[in-house]
């Protein structure tokens, strides 16, 4: 059998023609809610591990019951400790914001204390300019504070 019409145009095979543009938007739509489920499966199995209120039979438990019956394991997690996810999430973006201004401040020297090596540094080269410190201290002391 010839694969184009006498015409000479191209013969349509039956898979092109079964699929209409709903059925692709419906199988998008179908990809989109099961990357969205494995989304939510991997958020609820995380939030599940970093919880320090459960034991670990309690997490054993849960884990298993999400394995197991995936969609009614999520479901009722969900549904029986949504709010204090969030909360956990909300108290754990907390941790690592107050974990990074101290990092920063470290890092800047600004720890609000004087101790960082520049603010020395500067504080040394007024007393020196002011005359309160020798060329020798000044040298002395800079050698303490450079590694």
């Amino acid at each position: 059998m010839d694969d184009t019409y006498p015409q000479g145009g191209l013969l349509l095979t039956a898979s092109s023609t079964d699929y209409p543009l709903l059925n692709l938007f419906l199988t998008m739509l179908w990809i989109f809610v099961w990357v969205l489920w494995f989304f939510l499966l991997f958020r609820v199995i995380t939030d599940l591990f970093r919880d320090r209120s459960l034991s670990g039979w309690a997490k054993a438990a849960w884990l298993i019951f999400v394995i197991v019956l995936p969609y009614l394991g999520v479901l009722v997690y969900l549904i029986a400790r949504g709010r204090s996810m969030g909360e956990r999430e909300a108290e754990r973006m907390q941790e690592q914001k107050q974990a990074m201004d101290a990092y920063i401040r470290e890092t800047a020297g600004g720890g609000g204390g004087g101790g960082g090596s520049v603010d020395q540094l500067h504080k040394l080269s007024e007393l020196k300019s002011r005359g309160d410190l020798t060329q020798e201290e000044y040298e002395r002391a800079k050698a303490k504070l450079l590694p």
